[in-house]
């Protein structure tokens, strides 16, 4: 049975399992372009000021086919992270006014944001193509761009200043307000070894286990390479809300589906989430 969800929706209950789930609140703009289309409020350069806007994302309910019954509550659960992962997008961009260089909501908020979206609907696409046609194309559907942002009084949004914090982001400042790392040298990003904390992975496990380690190394690597691009942006928090708070975020994801698939077939592992937070090395 399709679902009929209105296209555009600031506020959604989520059912999930027959339980409703808490309707997240906030500023949330749901838009059905597709991914790629230019953003009016050119979200490629879009940067905390005075008045942060709001996060538009497309909207994934409406773009998928019948969903077969044995897929529905794994569905409607990633339908509903999918809003929790906007609203937090807002939340940081909130908590983030003043902070970063021209490329700050990009490095810091879109970009972990459209990460987490993919895995999210590429987690949908999996639950449905199981028992029926697996949608295609819902990775265009991740992307998303900052609407209704507006700069402070006499601040110029595309001035090569930083968005309302007193130091400059092209000074070297590497003594900025304590921030961790994100100016001269960036450091390297340390994670616990998950590999070594696994227990005996059963055959039918392998693949999967296999696949989802290597992935934990991508996502070191993205991040070492985000510490990198960003050297001199932000406040005193700017690599734990851009970077290391969206590894953890990945970590996590990706740790639990080892443990899911161990645990299809053995004792499943418990604690791995403790293994999720990274540090900064410098």
């Amino acid at each position: 049975m399709s679902r009929a969800l209105p296209k555009y929706n600031k506020r959604r209950v989520a059912v999930i399992g027959g339980a409703a789930a808490l309707a997240l609140t906030g500023a949330v703009v749901v838009n059905s372009a597709l991914a790629g289309e230019a953003s009016k409020s050119n979200g490629a350069n879009a940067r905390t000021l005075a008045s942060p806007g709001t996060i538009s994302c497309p909207d994934v309910a409406s773009r998928l086919p019948a969903i077969p019954a044995t897929a529905k509550a794994e569905v409607d659960r990633n339908l509903a992270l999918l809003d929790t992962q906007i609203a937090e997008a807002d939340k940081r961009l909130v908590d983030t006014v003043g902070q970063g260089g021209p490329n700050f909501v990009q490095n810091a908020i879109l970009g972990p944001l459209k990460d987490k979206r993919v895995a999210t609907v590429n987690r949908i696409a999996t639950a449905i193509g199981r028992t029926a046609a697996k949608p295609q194309g819902l990775d265009a559907l991740a992307p998303c761009a900052l609407d209704g942002a507006a700069a402070a009084p006499g601040q110029q949004a595309g001035n090569n200043g930083n968005a309302g914090n007193n130091a400059n982001a092209g000074n070297n400042n590497a003594g900025n307000s304590g921030n961790a790392g994100n100016a001269g040298a960036p450091g390297t990003i340390s994670c616990p070894d998950v590999a070594s904390r696994l227990p005996a992975i059963p055959a039918t496990a392998k693949a999967e286990v296999d696949r989802n380690l290597a992935l934990l190394d991508t996502q070191i690597a993205e991040a070492d390479k985000r510490l990198v691009d960003t050297v001199g942006q932000g406040g005193p928090n700017f690599v734990q809300n851009a970077i290391l708070g969206p590894l953890k975020d990945k970590r996590v994801a990706t740790v639990n589906r080892i443990a899911t698939a161990i645990g299809r077939t053995a004792a499943k592992p418990q604690g791995l989430d403790a293994l999720a937070p990274c540090t900064l090395n410098k």
